[in-house]
């Protein structure tokens, strides 16, 4: 007798979707990305004027950041780059996951001056560190989501450790924005409960709300 009762979704690999980002040449990522960009004014119209906006290095074929930079500068937005680790270890031991974030002092991401951390991603330091209840939106970097809002991550926790607390006890600051290539919206992601959903997506394609 067959089991009549909804199955979970499974995740998909993320494999499958960071190879297929690495597979684009540069040309396509920028033309993603400036198609992204344009859907960027239906965001602005959340936004108090001087918004702080977090934003992060595309050092893994992600849809490219540096429009999102351009348009923090041609509004008067003030933009900021994630840092980890800055908190040391909590009281377990264990690296402390919760982000904090720089303000961006420079027009192409290129020029910030960087060091890379042991899990690959780039990041710069400054002594003035934000949390995240202090930022207007967050750019949230993802491998895949799906069209409830459900985000999956690299697995390292950074960004719902950062956001659940706030998130659960019903804050609404700061927006949470994927911002993604169209071929990794999915139709549905298997959601835990430690995850933080997104408010909204942008894509080359358009932008939606949650």
């Amino acid at each position: 007798m067959l089991n009549t009762q909804t199955m979970s979704p499974v995740n998909p690999p993320r494999r499958q979707f960071t190879r297929q980002r690495r597979q684009l040449v540069a040309s396509e990522r920028r033309a993603c990305g400036r198609a992204a960009s344009l859907h960027l004014i239906k965001l602005q119209q959340r936004l108090p004027p001087n918004a702080r906006i977090g934003l992060y290095y595309d050092g893994f074929g992600e849809l490219p950041t540096q429009p999102l930079l351009d348009w923090c500068l041609r509004l008067g937005y003030q933009a900021y780059l994630p840092v980890v680790g800055s908190l040391g270890r909590d009281d377990k031991g264990d690296d402390d996951k919760r982000l904090r974030f720089i303000p961006i002092y420079h027009d192409k991401l290129i020029n910030v001056p960087t060091q890379v951390h042991p899990l690959g991603m780039k990041q710069s330091h400054n002594r003035k560190l934000f949390w995240a209840s202090e930022l207007d939106v967050i750019i949230c970097p993802l491998v895949a989501v799906d069209k409830q809002g459900n985000r999956m991550g690299m697995g390292g926790g950074f960004y719902d450790t950062t956001l659940g607390k706030d998130y659960q006890s019903g804050v609404k600051k700061p927006l949470k924005i994927g911002w993604c290539y169209d071929f990794q919206v999915v139709e549905q992601l298997k959601r835990q409960p430690w995850d933080v959903p997104l408010d909204g997506l942008i894509t080359p394609s358009g932008i939606r709300w949650f």
